[in-house]
C-alpha cells in the first residue's frame, strides 16, 4: 500500500532550507527511497511550508527514516526551522487521476 508523509514546518530560511535539500537531492541520487516529492507554501501562514512525500509502503518510509543520510539531513535542516516539524503519516486507501 502507497504511504505518504506530510512534513509541515515554519521557517524563514526557506532558501537556505531548500539549498540543503538541492544538496541532499543530489548526494542520494540513485538511493533515494521516496517515489515523489511536493513542497508547498501555506497561503494563509507566515513561513510555514509542507512538504508532501510519497512512498512505495509504510516499511520503504520508515526504511528511509532510519537511514543514516535520512538523520543528518533531518538535524542539519532543524537548525533552519522556527520549531520542531509536525508529521501527519497516510496510507493512500484510494487514487484517482483527474486529467482527461
Amino acid at each position: 500500500m502507497k504511504f505518504i508523509q506530510i512534513i509541515e514546518y515554519r521557517t524563514s530560511r526557506i532558501d537556505e532550507f531548500n539549498a540543503l535539500l538541492d544538496e541532499w537531492v543530489e548526494r542520494n541520487a540513485g538511493n533515494r527511497l521516496a517515489s515523489r516529492a511536493v513542497q508547498t507554501r501555506d497561503r494563509d501562514g507566515n513561513d510555514v511550508y509542507l512538504n508532501i512525500v510519497e512512498f512505495p509502503s509504510y516499511e520503504v518510509a520508515m526504511e528511509n527514516s532510519d537511514r543514516p543520510e535520512t538523520a543528518e539531513f533531518a538535524a542539519r535542516v532543524m537548525a533552519l526551522c522556527d520549531g520542531p516539524p509536525r508529521f501527519r503519516n497516510l496510507d493512500v486507501l484510494n487514487e484517482r487521476s483527474f486529467q482527461d
